[in-house]
């Protein structure tokens, strides 16, 4: 089993800045993508992604966190960053950790984390 752990989500004003952390631990032989997903308050609403970023460091994000956030790995660590800056209240949501690989060199692994709360609100 593969655990995914977020951590720095807090409150935070219009126009402030956070940065998440996702850390990797279990049996990994490999992570390949990992990304950053999240949920918006309401009901029915679905996760969404925010960011993504393969084993080489490519990236995509999505339309609306573009030029804001800025994704990141440490693939010795098995950590992933997401550094967020001129946060608007839309931002508000819980941000999910996900990461795919394998498990000691045959059994691939999917995980999620938890999940980490960042609230905008002034």
């Amino acid at each position: 089993q593969v655990q995914l752990v977020e951590s720095g989500g807090d409150l935070v004003q219009p126009g402030g800045s956070l940065r998440l952390s996702c850390v990797a631990s279990g049996n990994i032989f490999s992570v390949n993508n990992m990304g950053w997903y999240r949920r918006v308050p309401g009901p029915l609403k679905q996760r969404e992604f925010v960011a993504g970023i393969s084993t080489n460091g490519s990236t995509n994000y999505a339309d609306s966190v573009k030029g804001r956030f800025t994704i990141s790995r440490d693939n010795d660590k098995h950590k992933m960053y997401l550094q967020m800056n001129s946060l608007k209240l839309e931002d508000t949501a819980v941000y999910y950790c996900h990461a795919e690989g394998r498990i000691s060199g045959v059994s691939p692994f999917d995980s999620w984390g938890r999940g980490t709360q960042v609230s905008v609100s002034s």
